[in-house]
């Protein structure tokens, strides 16, 4: 029996080449590492490698998000062309299962840890079920990632790993809040650092959705991970600024930076997406203590709120500058299925690209995908466009690049700063507009 696992990607600018370089997709590593050894596997990136579907497989197993989703479905069905069983997971699949079912053989419902021996089984037997129904708990069920389906590809110098799963929060735009139902789910410590250890990884991203969530077990984490003499790092929410010996654990650790959700400095915009962490503390504040601290931040904004509009979105991309913020993503307010936000703007008759424009053939990267309150779809999409593009600029680069706190602390910190915005330019002017999946090249 052999098993493909297949990692789609969004689309391409061009089909014949694949993205340069990406990071791991760590879910697969998992269940390749859960997999008996006699059990023949392949794996493809989609992303940076063509899929050599007339290669001989039993099973081709994906792992599909919202924005992958078009792309998985043209890789099932040229699977499903061959007669190969295709069987999907990931977060989309569990929001909206029965598009799913439309698309391939069978799906998993929640982390498929808890179900992937029975699916095994039910592979080699011939017995696929339609549905199966994980559970989510305990991430990795002690097993580690076969990293050995990396060897050869062409990753970022980055090693995924994940401590825990899931935030307690429910902001309303965040699919993890609804896939989670805003419970966490945390590895033992041990397990964590005996991956580390053992796989000799050094520079590390933690994949959690918001690792400093459980101050407490965050804590206990880092000051395991400061014996390693590793760098890395995560996600988090402002609120752990003001706890002082995480943040003095965290300095300690090896911690390089967080991705921190900023999503707006309009007290009005946050209630409405109960972003309770940045109701709940000055922003300016935490920002200026996460400098302190020497930590490079990268600011993670959404445009499109209700109370947004052009001026809006324009002061907000320059107070990110201002703050010298090492990188930003301005993204698109985005409307996942299932979430509270996709049920108002629904609700509103708000929806874009007839609901589903992770579907819709005319949709594009970056586009706004629902009305807007104060503006027309076209003025948010060029205010979210134009942000990418000061932020990004030669000029804005140089000018947050002079920090002696963070970007200008050490050489290596001065690497990372001057690589990774030009690289996050180059994806930028890349993708920009860019239609999902790949059928469209070829009408």
């Amino acid at each position: 029996m052999k098993i493909t696992f297949i990692r789609p990607g969004i689309g391409r600018v061009n089909p014949e080449k694949p993205e340069l370089a990406t990071i791991e997709p760590l879910s697969l590593a998992l269940l390749s590492a859960m997999t008996p050894p006699e059990i023949d596997r392949a794996f493809y990136d989609d992303r940076i490698e063509n899929i050599p579907f007339d290669e001989p497989t039993d099973f081709a197993v994906l792992t599909v998000e919202t924005f992958t989703a078009k792309r998985a479905w043209e890789i099932s069905a040229e699977y499903k062309r061959r007669g190969v069983m295709v069987i999907a997971g990931g977060i989309h699949v569990s929001l909206i299962p029965s598009e799913a079912l439309m698309n391939v053989n069978s799906i998993c419902i929640n982390d498929a840890e808890s179900v992937w021996a029975e699916i095994l089984d039910d592979m080699a037997t011939g017995n696929l079920k339609p549905w199966y129904q994980g559970n989510n708990g305990e991430p990795q069920n002690g097993f580690l990632p076969d990293r050995r389906l990396f060897k050869g590809k062409k990753y970022l110098p980055l090693s995924l790993v994940q401590f825990s799963r899931g935030c307690p929060y429910s902001c309303n735009f965040c699919a993890p809040a609804v896939y989670f139902d805003r419970k966490m789910f945390h590895r033992q410590i041990d397990s964590v650092i005996k991956e580390i250890s053992e796989q000799k990884l050094k520079n590390i991203l933690f994949v959690d959705d918001n690792i400093t969530a459980n101050q407490e077990r965050a804590t206990e984490l880092f000051q395991e991970l400061a014996k390693l003499k590793i760098r890395w790092g995560s996600q988090g929410s402002i609120e752990m600024t003001r706890n002082k010996k995480l943040m003095e654990a965290m300095a300690k650790s090896g911690c390089i930076g967080h991705v921190l959700g900023v999503e707006s400095i309009d007290k009005s915009n946050l209630l409405h997406i109960n972003k309770i962490p940045n109701l709940n503390q000055d922003i300016d504040t935490a920002i200026d203590i996460f400098r302190d601290f020497g930590f490079q931040s990268w600011a993670a904004l959404t445009v499109g709120h209700d109370n947004d509009t052009p001026d809006t979105i324009r002061n907000l991309v320059d107070y990110v500058i201002r703050k010298k913020f090492a990188f930003a993503a301005v993204n698109m307010l985005v409307p996942y299925p299932g979430t509270e936000l996709y049920k108002q703007l629904s609700s509103g008759k708000r929806l874009a690209f007839s609901g589903k424009w992770w579907l819709h053939p005319e949709y594009q990267y970056n586009e706004a995908p629902f009305i807007p309150a104060r503006m027309t779809r076209q003025q948010l999409t060029t205010a979210c466009a134009d942000g990418w593009e000061k932020f990004y600029s030669h000029s804005s680069i140089a000018s947050r690049s002079f920090d002696f706190k963070t970007n200008l602390s050490s050489p290596f910190r001065a690497g990372i700063f001057l690589v990774y915005n030009y690289i996050f330019r180059w994806e930028y002017y890349r993708t920009n507009f860019m239609k999902f999946g790949l059928e469209h090249h070829y009408r």
